[in-house]
């Protein structure tokens, strides 16, 4: 095998080595648990959200999914939508400072969903459904903590909340954006579906969703500049390969 050949080999290895690096690494930081759509309209009623739970496990599953919602400013109405082989246990708490609606003052809401019985397996991911009632007014987001217990008995605590100008934390808990009434947002409680419903709709008619989309930009736009970089680094092997085999001919 001629030197430029043998060259341009190794140079390919490497490009493909660093490729898989990459893609690897936007795979793990992209793998953690979301809630769909990413934001809704203040006071929205009648929506549902959705929570995807990814396994990051290769030799475990997860087992058990607890979602707590937040108290001090509580989600109304709560209803867990039935999911094949899990077990929906809702916790509800009175509330410190009772809300006032239009039926009435709410003393007592939803605090936590457990889902247990069901197994994600590697590679996996579930999509929990919630349907609400009426979201609060009053605050910009919602954070719901979440627990992942795996079948190995680990349990990843996805609790950290970003600050404002910093860098997204190693175990961030979903987070739901509350926007001003009436801004035209992908939250509108009528044009929202839930992320399952989303998925299943696009897998029959070929359509992407803006849901997906939302979800997927942070990975996409990781993944482009990887790809860049990747190029990039083969051009540059490449060249010196051929630099390298001219000399040896001479």
């Amino acid at each position: 095998m001629s030197p430029v050949r043998t060259t341009l080999r190794r140079a390919g290895i490497v490009t493909g080595l660093a490729a898989t690096a990459i893609m690897t690494a936007a795979g793990i930081a992209s793998a953690h648990v979301t809630v769909h759509p990413e934001s809704y309209a203040k006071g929205a009623t009648d929506g549902v959200l959705t929570f995807r739970v990814p396994n990051e496990e290769d030799t475990a599953s997860t087992t058990k999914v607890q979602v707590f919602l937040p108290t001090d400013h509580p989600v109304l109405g709560v209803l867990v939508s039935p999911h094949d082989g899990w077990t929906a246990k809702v916790t509800t708490t009175k509330l410190k400072t009772p809300v006032k609606t239009d039926d009435g003052t709410i003393t007592d809401a939803v605090s936590a969903v457990t889902w247990t019985g069901g197994k994600i397996g590697a590679g996996q991911f579930e999509d929990f459904d919630v349907a609400f009632g009426q979201l609060p007014d009053d605050t910009d987001q919602l954070t719901f903590k979440t627990l992942q217990t795996y079948s190995d008995g680990k349990t990843v605590r996805w609790i950290e909340e970003a600050q404002s100008g910093d860098e997204e934390p190693e175990n961030p808990a979903p987070v739901l954006k509350l926007t001003a009434k009436g801004a035209a947002e992908d939250g509108d409680s009528e044009a929202a579906p839930s992320a399952s419903a989303t998925a299943q709709a696009s897998a029959s008619d070929g359509s992407s969703s803006s849901d997906s989309s939302d979800a997927s930009d942070s990975t996409a736009r990781g993944l482009g500049i990887a790809g860049l970089v990747v190029g990039v680094l083969g051009l540059a092997v490449g060249a010196f390969a051929v630099v390298r085999g001219r000399r040896s001919s001479s």
